[in-house]
């Protein structure tokens, strides 16, 4: 049983890997990895907590990454500090800038794997579509990014490291909540979270920290693809917006386009989102649609997609998606008039139906486009890879 009271949690030893250069970087850590990675470097266990909690607020809410800054760390201490450790940022490979001002980064990791992130600004707000894996383990069929591999996932440093690098291009240090450009989080770029749990959950906790980068649970939104067992734990632990890839109402569509459908089909994923933890009227689940022509565009699946919003009781927007194109892609995007007509019978059924104006379209940033390295599959190739991850998925 747990002890009752307020006690200091003990630090329980654990392996840091040392870069080529042999210090530990602490991008990532939260204040109890911090304080045991100090701690594993000899240091005193008061003087560890107390280090830790400095070096949180200059990494975190500051985004310092040199130790000699750090004004209220000794210059004892500092030199010692640099020896030992870095507070590294992800390599930019490229950024680009679209002409509606879309930001793009090409990002590279220590092993030499790439990823993406990308910068929305709008008006109102400024949203940070982050990855969590380098490629992705699900084969959806009009999303580039699912045209790859799976690489491996993204550790919290390289998550966070995302926010950070975005926070030092937009000049965004220290952390306050008013007058930000990037208010929002979504994690929608490369990868499927929920198949990254642990990485994203200890990532998202440091965003949310109030001591560090501060950004409210109900400003970042986790987009699934449906991952049936994980999203209940995913409301308990992590608390944030859901957004579910639904992009279809039957099985037979769903199955193509959206493959983990054989695994985890629509009644159960839809039953997942009516037991979501926090959703309500206030906090509603986003249902996202990539609007593909002839596929899954007509009126009576605008019907099909009210009647299951309303049998499952769901607090529920729906995102219209245009289809975003890219080499080798086997649909094409649903005409205009056809995705307004889609939208009206949602929201004429009492549903908010927006359709999202595709953004950073030329740099390949837009919705389903982020893909590290250009290639273009034939229609077996697709179906062959399809079945390789069904398989893997069990």
């Amino acid at each position: 049983m747990p002890i009752p009271g307020h006690i200091d949690p003990v630090p329980v030893p654990r392996e840091f890997k040392p870069r080529a250069d042999g210090r530990i970087d602490l991008l990532g850590l939260s204040k109890a990895d911090l304080r045991m990675a100090l701690e594993t470097a000899q240091l005193e266990p008061k003087q560890a907590k107390l280090r830790a909690k400095q070096l949180f607020h200059w990494m975190y809410n500051r985004g310092v990454t040199e130790f000699a800054l750090m004004s209220d760390i000794s210059k004892v201490m500092q030199p010692w500090l640099e020896q030992r450790f870095v507070i590294s940022r992800p390599e930019v490979v490229e950024a680009q800038v679209s002409t509606d001002g879309t930001r793009k980064w090409l990002l590279r990791s220590d092993d030499g794997q790439d990823y993406e992130m990308v910068f929305i600004p709008d008006a109102d707000r400024g949203t940070l579509c982050v990855s969590s894996q380098v490629g992705c383990t699900l084969n959806c069929r009009f999303c580039h990014t699912g045209t790859m591999r799976l690489v491996r996932n993204l550790l919290p440093g390289e998550i966070v490291g995302q926010v950070m690098l975005a926070r030092d291009a937009l000049g965004e240090w220290p952390s306050q909540p008013e007058g930000r450009m990037l208010t929002n989080i979504v994690m929608m770029g490369m990868g499927e979270p929920l198949y990254n749990f642990d990485n994203v959950r200890d990532a998202l906790k440091l965003v949310m920290d109030g001591d560090g980068l501060a950004l409210s649970k109900r400003r970042i939104t986790l987009s699934t693809s449906g991952v049936v067992p994980m999203m209940a734990r995913a409301g308990e632990e992590i608390g944030v917006n859901l957004a579910v890839s639904l992009h279809a109402v039957t099985k037979e569509v769903r199955d193509e386009i959206v493959p983990i459908n054989r695994k985890y089909g629509i009644e159960e994923l839809l039953q997942a989102c009516a037991d979501y933890p926090g959703a309500n009227n206030a906090r509603r689940i986003t249902f996202e649609y990539v609007m593909l022509k002839d596929k899954n565009d007509s009126d009576a699946e605008a019907h099909e997609l009210v009647r299951l919003i309303r049998k499952y009781k769901l607090p529920a927007k729906v995102n219209l998606i245009p289809f975003n194109p890219w080499p080798g892609a086997p649909y094409e995007c649903s005409a205009p008039e056809r995705i307004r007509a889609f939208s009206t019978i949602i929201f004429e059924a009492g549903y908010s139906a927006p359709i999202r104006t595709p953004r950073g379209r030329d740099i390949d940033a837009a919705c389903g486009q982020l893909k590290t390295a250009s290639e273009k599959k034939s229609r077996a190739e697709m179906d062959r890879l399809a079945e390789e991850k069904m398989t893997a998925l069990g």
